[in-house]
This record gives C-alpha cells, sequence and structure tokens, in this order.
C-alpha cells in the first residue's frame, strides 16, 4: 500500500463566504465574514466556475433546447454576479486602497472571461439553432422565455460572436485594454479630486457659510490631517457650495479646482479619453457599424444617435434663450462679467431677494428622518402598499450603514418580506461623488431569489447632536434615488437577466425621475416637511414660492446639462478615422459646443471630458442623453398622476403592474402606452421647465425614429 503523497492528503481550500449562498435572510452577504485580501482569490475562483459551466453548455452532445443551452446560459455565472455585486457595492461607497487595488488587477481579468464567453463560437452556434428554431415556429415558449431567447442571441451577436477569429481576438484585446483605461480614468478621477479639494485657513472666507456647514468641513480638515477647513469636491463642475460662499475669490478657487480634475500632473485623463473614443469606435466598426453611439443605441429606445441628438438640439434654442435671460437677471444692468463661479451663488442671492426663499430658510423643514420615514417612505406606502422596518439585527457594510425590511402585506404573508434596502447616506473620503442605487442580489423566480438593494448619498454629517437637515436638492435626491430602489424591490420576473433596473439606460431613469413628483406634491409636503423646532408644517405660502424660485434657473440648469449630453454623443459619433484624427481634448470640446450654440458666457458643461465619469469609468457612453428622455417620460406620467388624483393607490398598482414589476422583459415603449394610453408628450417637459420652443412637437416627436 502506497503512502499518498502530501498535496493528495491537503485539505480542500477553503472558499470564499460569497461565493456560496449567504445563510443571512435574503441573502445579505455576510459582511463580517471576509476581508479585502478575500475579494481577489474569490473573484479569480467564480470566473473559473463560470468559465466550466459554459464549458459544460458547449461541450454537450445533445442538440440545443430551450432548458439545455439558453437557460443553462441564464443560470450560470450565479456565483460569480454574487461576488462582483459586493465587490463593486463596496468599491463604490468605500473604496479603500485595497479594493482599488484589486479594481485594477481583475478589471482585464473579468473583461477577458466576459468577452471569451460572449464570442465563444459554439456557444453562439447552439444558441443560434434555439432561436433559428423559434423563429420558424417550431415550438412556443411563453413570452418573457421567448424574450430572453432573442436577448441571448441579440447579446452574442453584439459581442462578436459571430465574427472571425481573428476578429474575435481583435475584440477581445479591445475590451480587455477598455476595462484597464476605465478603471484608470476613475482612479485618477478620485485621486484628483481628492488631491484638489480647496483648504481654507481663514474664517473670514467662509462668510455666508451656515455654522453646521463650516462645522462640516473642519471635520473634513481634521479628517485629512490638515489645520481650517476642507472643501470637498463633488462630481458636477458647479460645486453647490458655491451657492454659499460670499467671498468671490473662493467661489473662484473651487470653480479652478473643479474644472482641473482629471488633468492634474500624475492623474491627467486627457490621453486615456482619446483611446478610449478611440478603441470603442474600432469595436464599433469591427461589428459593422459606423461608431459606438450606433452600437450603444440600437439597444436603446431611441434607437438611434440621430433620434437621441434630435431630442436634446430641439430644446437648445429655448434653453439658450432662458438663460441669457437669467444672466442678464442676475447682473441687474450692472456692466460686468458672470463668471461659471459665480452663477450659483447670484441665483441664491436673486431667489432670497425676489421670492424671500433659500436653502437656509428651507433646510429646517427638511429633517432627514422625516424625508425618510414621512415622505419617500410613506409614498410608497400610499402608492404600492409596502411597510418598512428597520432591522437593527442585520449588519450592513459600515456601521452608519442602515439595513430596512419591506413587507407588502396584500400580496404575501405577513411576515414574509419581499427584500431589504440598505441606506448609505452620508459622505466619506473613500465614497465616490454623488448618488446611485444598486443591488447586491436581484430579484429572480427561476433562481428563488428575492432582492437586496443599496441606496447611496453623499449627505453632509452632521455636528454632533445636531440633526441632518437638507437641501430640496438634496430631498429630490433622495425620492429619485428611491424610485430606482422601488424598481428592484418590485420586480417580479423570472429571468436574472430582466431583474429590476436591468432596462435601457434611456429607461431605468424614468421610474426613479417620475418618483421626484412626490416631493414637491403639496399634500406630501404638508406630510414631512415640518419645522425642526417648532414641528410647524411648511406653509403654503412658502411652497408656492419655492415652485416659482425652482423655475427660475432652469434654463441655465439645462444649457449645462445638453452641453454634457452632446459632448457625449459628440464623442461616441466619431468614426474610427474621425476618432484618430482628434488630438486635443479641449479643442474638440470648443467644437462641440459651439456648433451647438452651447458657448454660453457664464455656463459650463455640467461634465467635462476628463471628469465625465458616467461616459469614460461608468455605463452611460453614448446614453447620458437618457436622463432628458427619461424626464420625457418622467414629465408626462406625472401630469397622468396628477390627472388621476396624485397620491392613488389605482395609479401605484398600473404603475407597478406596468412597468415596476417588468424589469426588463417587456417592450418599453408599449409599457409605457399601457400605462399613460398614448405616447410620450415631450411638451409636457418643457412645460415642467417653464421652456418654449416651437422647435418641439407633440407626442409624434417622442417616437421619431423609433419603432
Amino acid at each position: 500500500m502506497t503512502t499518498p503523497s502530501p498535496s493528495s492528503t491537503s485539505p480542500e481550500p477553503t472558499r470564499h463566504p460569497l461565493l456560496d449562498e449567504s445563510a443571512l435572510p435574503y441573502g445579505l452577504p455576510d459582511f463580517s465574514a471576509f476581508g479585502d485580501e478575500d475579494l481577489e482569490p474569490a473573484i479569480r475562483t467564480a470566473i473559473d466556475d463560470h468559465a466550466a459551466e459554459v464549458a459544460a453548455i458547449t461541450a454537450t452532445t445533445d442538440a440545443p433546447t430551450v432548458e439545455n443551452t439558453v437557460i443553462a446560459l441564464e443560470r450560470s455565472g450565479q456565483a460569480l454576479h454574487r461576488v462582483l455585486s459586493v465587490f463593486y457595492g463596496l468599491l463604490g461607497p468605500d473604496a479603500t486602497p485595497t479594493r482599488l487595488d484589486v479594481e485594477r488587477v481583475v478589471s482585464p481579468l473579468l473583461a477577458a472571461h466576459h468577452s471569451a464567453v460572449m464570442t465563444d463560437p459554439v456557444l453562439y452556434a447552439r444558441v443560434a439553432e434555439v432561436y433559428t428554431t423559434l423563429e420558424a415556429g417550431e415550438f412556443e415558449v411563453d413570452d418573457e422565455t421567448d424574450r430572453l431567447i432573442r436577448r441571448h442571441h441579440r447579446d452574442l451577436l453584439r459581442a462578436g460572436a459571430a465574427l472571425d477569429e481573428a476578429g474575435r481576438a481583435r475584440l477581445t484585446a479591445i475590451d480587455t485594454r477598455l476595462a484597464e483605461l476605465t478603471t484608470e480614468f476613475g482612479e485618477n478621477l478620485l485621486a484628483s479630486t481628492t488631491e484638489l479639494a480647496v483648504p481654507v485657513t481663514e474664517e473670514a472666507e467662509l462668510a455666508g457659510l451656515p455654522d453646521s456647514m463650516r462645522s462640516t468641513l473642519a471635520a473634513t480638515a481634521r479628517q485629512a490631517g490638515r489645520d481650517g477647513w476642507l472643501i470637498p469636491l463633488g462630481l458636477p463642475t458647479v460645486q453647490p457650495i458655491s451657492a454659499w460662499l460670499d467671498d468671490p475669490g473662493l467661489r473662484g478657487r473651487v470653480m479652478e479646482a473643479s474644472l482641473k480634475r482629471g488633468s492634474t500632473p500624475g492623474h491627467d485623463n486627457s490621453g486615456i479619453v482619446l483611446e478610449i473614443v478611440r478603441l470603442r469606435a474600432e469595436r464599433a466598426e469591427l461589428l459593422g457599424l459606423r461608431c459606438h453611439a450606433e452600437h450603444v443605441l440600437a439597444v436603446e429606445t431611441a434607437q438611434t444617435p440621430e433620434a437621441a441628438r434630435g431630442l436634446l438640439l430641439d430644446v437648445v434654442d429655448a434653453a439658450v434663450t432662458n438663460a441669457v435671460g437669467e444672466a442678464k437677471d442676475l447682473l441687474g444692468g450692472e456692466d460686468r462679467e458672470l463668471r461659471p463661479a459665480d452663477w450659483a451663488w447670484e441665483s441664491e442671492r436673486l431667489r432670497a431677494e425676489r421670492f424671500s426663499v433659500d436653502d437656509a430658510t428651507v433646510r429646517p423643514y427638511f429633517e432627514l428622518e422625516s424625508v425618510l420615514r414621512d415622505g419617500v417612505m410613506y409614498s410608497a406606502e400610499q402608492l404600492y402598499g409596502l411597510r418598512f422596518a428597520e432591522r437593527p439585527d442585520l449588519a450592513g457594510y459600515l456601521p452608519d450603514v442602515r439595513v430596512v425590511e419591506v413587507f407588502d402585506d396584500e400580496r404575501s404573508q405577513p411576515d414574509a418580506g419581499i427584500g431589504l434596502l440598505l441606506l448609505d447616506y452620508y459622505a466619506r473620503p473613500t465614497k465616490r461623488g454623488g448618488a446611485w442605487m444598486t443591488s447586491l442580489r436581484d430579484q429572480s423566480r427561476l433562481l428563488d431569489s428575492r432582492p437586496v438593494i443599496v441606496n447611496v448619498m453623499n449627505l453632509s454629517r452632521p455636528a454632533e447632536g445636531e440633526p441632518t437637515l437638507l437641501t430640496m436638492d438634496e430631498v429630490t435626491t433622495m425620492f429619485h434615488e428611491f424610485g430606482h430602489a422601488l424598481h428592484g424591490l418590485l420586480s417580479d420576473v423570472e429571468y436574472p437577466v430582466f431583474s429590476g433596473t436591468s432596462v435601457p439606460r434611456d429607461f431605468v431613469e424614468f421610474p426613479s425621475q417620475v418618483n421626484e413628483m412626490w416631493a414637491r406634491r403639496p399634500e406630501m409636503l404638508a406630510h414631512y416637511a415640518r419645522h425642526r423646532e417648532t414641528r410647524e408644517p411648511i406653509g403654503t405660502d412658502l411652497v408656492e414660492r419655492m415652485r416659482e424660485a425652482e423655475r427660475f434657473g432652469e434654463g441655465q440648469a439645462t444649457v449645462e446639462y445638453l452641453a454634457a449630453a452632446l459632448l457625449d454623443l459628440a464623442w461616441h459619433s466619431l468614426t474610427l478615422d474621425e476618432a484618430r484624427a482628434v488630438t486635443d481634448v479641449d479643442a474638440f470640446e470648443a467644437k462641440v459646443l459651439a456648433d451647438a450654440g452651447l458657448d454660453v458666457p457664464g455656463i459650463e458643461p455640467r461634465y467635462r471630458s476628463r471628469y465625465f465619469q458616467h461616459i469614460f469609468a461608468g455605463g452611460y457612453s453614448a446614453a447620458y442623453y437618457s436622463y432628458f428622455w427619461a424626464e420625457v417620460l418622467d414629465a408626462d406620467a406625472a401630469e397622468w398622476f396628477i390627472e388621476r388624483g396624485g397620491l392613488e393607490r389605482s395609479s401605484g398598482d398600473a404603475m407597478r403592474r406596468e412597468v415596476l414589476s417588468r424589469g426588463g422583459s417587456i417592450d418599453f415603449l408599449d409599457a409605457y402606452r399601457r400605462l399613460r394610453g398614448t405616447d410620450p408628450d415631450p411638451a409636457a417637459l418643457l412645460r415642467r421647465r417653464g421652456l418654449q420652443s416651437s422647435a418641439v412637437g407633440g407626442r409624434e416627436a417622442a417616437t421619431a425614429g423609433r419603432s
């Protein structure tokens, strides 16, 4: 009898806890069970597991069927999805140095793996055979399975599975390099944003800033090991704090720092932008398309770059006209230049003077807990019949992340919830800017999975013992992100590929933006907006003045958004030859803005290219226009809600039935028509924004260029 070798007697390596289903309620990840050092090995193991699952599908000699090919493909990769949901769910709100290192290593590995799966010729042949027999009418399936077959066939084609071997190899190389570049872009932006935080050493410079905000800036400075105060930078060009700063010199320094992001020595994104644009153009050409925008928009509701661009250009004249008028109002006849650094401060001053309303007047009515419980959650209770209960026994990924269980008593057992909602509201140095929703777990009947959703914001933490008071913009953002959360929580689909917010970019913002309407509805404000000291509800006069004040500045806000959206489309509408000819980021931006008539004095684009995270380190390339398209749907649907009486359960049930529960399993414009009864009307958005333009037609304009 031979003695076993040491290797054969070694115990099996311990699997990472994220590779297997969590035993916690709803599959909530057990964040205490792993550390940052465990993430890379888990991702590598999950990649290998997924590759083996796909290999098993392609190795079978059985004829391709829906079950052994398409649904098997849909079931595959669950461990990888589980690990990545947690990894990226942690990376956004808490980008520790170790996690950034892991991202740098695994991004190209993930891109290569994804490309290998999606360009596998044997896998494509099997899926194509199922698709062909479906098209020939040789079998019947339910609507969602029909859509699943078509979706996987389409995705494999779009990934290049039908290319020859050389084409597939080049596509894999492009995808791998793009993963490296987008990661580097995000790292440069985070590093330069941190580096460019504006120090203040003289308190006199902070004139106009409330004491609570000064305390927050002092705490930020202490965290960074500095004296005095430190102004951190957020994502957009115009920093919200500028509206409070009376000192024009400090406002100028904040704007200068904001515009420098992504261009400082060692963190310059200029070359990265150009290389990303060229590689995306080359990728599109390999797939037989003119440009990257054509590739992206083929599966959006807009369908073509021309339709998306036309939607934006239609309102340029009205937006610019309003913005020029607003600038004249702000200057009050004075012969001086209105700098981009000053616009927010001048607007806040004029709002306070003309409408007797400013953030200092409004914030005491918007205390975080009241907004959350009596506003955001209450509206969901009334519309959708939901119930929310804090779960202090369950832990989020950081101590200040709250866990809430969500119940739907009318559709399930009273003690059986539909999912979990994690709330991460406060800023921290390792959190990327902005606000977002993400999912740690998606709903799927196939996988018997219920959702675990996260809402993230970047609120300033108040001084010890003080409540968190919000601006109206922050209140609106809470309702917006909760709209995304509802899309994930109320999902009721069979297949995970269609779950929740897995919809086109120009539809994903629709449920979230329409949810914003409840922040400003009079019946809602009366319910949740109460003065922190007197507990008096916000007065109808103040509400009306707030509504009037919000209309002021829409021209400027629309211009800065249109400028960013058209920059995105311009970069991604370049052919490969055109992309190679661009060598100067600033010159390209200037030409795009001038050609569109958006080079308006005093107004910067919401994002310049070097810090345009949405399109160069996020998922919005060629699709930043989608916020505007979604707002067309939102404004039109908001009028529908109001026509039906506002916060009515019957309206919520219709929204849930036609949109929120269906995820990506629907034809999106058809779903909207079933909800609204008509096509969306772009004029509703102009009415909301107080803009008028003869260039914008009625409902027929919304579907021009789309089937």
